[in-house]
């Protein structure tokens, strides 16, 4: 037997990746439904060898689903998760509504697993930022064998984290340089990103830090280890699908750059290409479509006792968003719901 899945938000790009994903993996379904807003209606989806229409995500009815996966702003889940979850339907939500809500569960798989049994307290399980999902996955068995104490982060993310207008206006914009007259100007994000980098994602806090860069603290306190520091800069880059993460860590106890890579190799999600030559390395363009989390650059940090830096690299659709929320799935199936 298998589970009733509703995939909510089925039209966006999350959306369609997490229709993907679960035919890929042949996750265990009896019956899937599609869902969008009525200005998508009709539309239809992939799944697998099957071609979806959407339904009526106002209209719909929750009560005998599984698991709904989200894939919808946070307005939007705002007012239906809680219907679905009433209805009994398991949210796996894929916004940033309830990732700090203390009753509800902030997971991936890999790394927290043990949080799913928290579920029952709102029916829903929060799945994490884009760019701490990745980074945690890497952190994980780091700390588990050293201790972090501190983490320095930039980011380099990609445009398809902003959605698909996001990757049109860089599209539009990279064209338009090249065709006196036809410039497209920023609409989606402050400046043009088109052969540029931009140093703010999300909107700025009191602080001086952005938004984006507060999750990524709050999420892997909250994921891996509340006593772990975290400093962020997180950057736009004109790349379409794809985030990179320069990571420098101190740990409490000496790691050895040798053991480190060993300890990542053997890590579930993790992919260690790690040659110190030309191309020894993993960058976005060769994880699109990737389910793991590349790790590449591994060195110790000399300016301090205990450092090391590496490279992360993932598919910001997959496992950002679209394969955590299946894998959070997966889990959910096997140590709770547990169908034959």
């Amino acid at each position: 037997m298998g589970y009733r899945i509703a995939v909510v938000g089925a039209t966006g790009n999350v959306g369609r990746e997490m229709l993907n994903i679960l035919a890929e993996r042949q996750f265990p379904v009896d019956a899937i439904v599609a869902l969008a807003s009525r200005r998508s209606l009709g539309t239809e989806c992939s799944f697998g060898d099957k071609t979806l229409t959407t339904e009526d995500l106002d209209t719909f009815d929750f009560a005998g689903w599984d698991m709904a996966l989200f894939a919808i702003g946070s307005d939007a889940t705002k007012k239906y998760a809680p219907v679905a979850a009433r209805a009994g339907c398991v949210v796996i939500d894929n916004s940033s509504l309830y990732r700090y809500d203390p009753d509800v569960p902030l997971i991936v798989p890999e790394v927290n697993p043990d949080a799913i049994e928290g579920y029952a307290r709102k029916n829903i399980i929060a799945n994490p930022n884009c760019s701490t999902a990745q980074m945690v996955v890497a952190l994980k068995p780091l700390h588990d064998r050293a201790r972090i104490k501190r983490v320095v982060v930039s980011t380099y993310q990609s445009v398809s984290g902003s959605g698909k207008e996001a990757m049109d206006e860089l599209w539009n914009q990279t064209k338009g340089i090249f065709v006196p007259g036809q410039e497209v100007a920023p609409k989606v994000y402050p400046k043009q990103i088109a052969f540029n980098v931009i140093p703010h994602i999300d909107v700025f806090m009191e602080d001086g830090s952005t938004k984006e860069e507060w999750k990524m603290v709050a999420e892997t306190k909250k994921i891996v280890d509340a006593s772990i520091k975290v400093t962020a800069t997180c950057v736009r880059v004109p790349v379409f699908v794809g985030h990179a993460e320069s990571i420098n860590i101190e740990t409490e106890d000496f790691l050895d750059e040798e053991e480190a890579r060993e300890i990542l190799r053997e890590a579930p999600g993790i992919m260690v290409i790690d040659k110190r030559e030309d191309g020894g390395y993993v960058t976005p363009v060769e994880c699109v479509g990737d389910f793991a989390t590349y790790i590449s650059r591994i060195r110790q940090d000399g300016t301090i006792d205990n450092g090391l830096n590496f490279w992360c690299v993932s598919d910001n659709l997959r496992k950002g968003a679209a394969l955590n929320a299946v894998q959070i799935a997966e889990l959910l199936g096997r140590r709770v719901l547990q169908k034959g």
